[in-house]
């Protein structure tokens, strides 16, 4: 059984800290334990009231445990590497429309359990967004999930190998956004793309799914060799959602030309 603190009046100030801090230990508050001191000053200085005071410490506390149910979305999305929209450079991809990206920032298509389709060469963008905006999906409470094509299909292989298939299907089904990426970069065998199509289909209408492709829609056939089941898939990556078109340009390689050339001219 824990032991009650023992309450007392007119504590010092030193007393007092001690207290808070015992107090937020036991009731695991770390950031009102690690913050009272400075709001309290802060308080002292800008006279608030005992209300405005209080408010300000939860408020404190709200705010950090928000940041961190964010952090652990975020990785738990299993995201390789950090990008944001924000660092996303729309003039060098003028096929983009940041009006467009701005909207689907909102995430109301996700509430709505629409798919995205990115579709694009090499280094126009397509990963970068499909980060990005599941990035931005988890900083707003929903479940996010990336995986590479391959990898995906591989996993449901093996699965299915070892009779958890269902289990693994459910996995994927239960959250809020599946973002695959580089779907159509290798073929993928009748096996593996029926393994694939019965992910999409438990997805289907209840929650959303990100792709980007280095494919139109018409090579779609090389990744799936059967005509029907790829028009399937087509007909589910595509049925009420977005479709954005990042061009064959890559800005990457304009980038590295353009440093190169700057080397070479200084």
């Amino acid at each position: 059984m824990t032991a009650m603190l023992p309450r007392q009046r007119n504590l010092t100030e030193q007393a007092a800290t001690t207290a808070i801090d015992t107090a937020c230990r036991l009731l695991r508050l770390p950031s009102i334990r690690n913050e009272f001191a400075d709001i309290a000053d802060r308080a002292v200085k800008d006279q608030m009231t005992y209300r405005g005071f209080l408010a300000e410490l939860l408020m404190a506390e709200c705010d950090d445990r928000a940041r961190r149910r964010s952090e652990r979305r975020i990785k738990a999305a299993g995201f390789p590497r950090d990008k944001s929209l924000r660092t996303f450079d729309f003039d060098a991809n003028p096929n983009i429309d940041p009006a467009v990206i701005n909207t689907l920032a909102s995430c109301e298509w996700i509430k709505k359990s629409q798919p995205l389709c990115l579709i694009g060469d090499s280094g126009t963008g397509k990963s970068h967004m499909l980060i990005a905006l599941g990035t931005e999906a988890a900083m707003q409470g929903y479940r996010v999930r990336y995986t590479l094509a391959t990898k995906l299909v591989n996993e449901l292989v093996e699965a299915a190998d070892e009779k958890q298939l269902n289990k693994t299907i459910a996995r994927y089904g239960r959250v809020d956004l599946l973002c695959i990426d580089e779907l159509g970069y290798m073929e993928l065998d009748r096996r593996g793309a029926e393994l694939l199509f019965q992910v999409l289909t438990e997805r289907e209408e209840k929650n959303s799914v990100a792709i980007a492709s280095n494919e139109s829609f018409g090579g779609w056939t090389k990744t799936f060799t059967d005509p029907r089941l790829c028009a399937a898939i087509v007909d589910r990556l595509t049925f009420n959602g977005t479709i954005i078109e990042t061009g064959t340009d890559s800005y990457r390689l304009a980038t590295t030309r353009a440093r190169t050339g700057q080397a070479a001219a200084s």
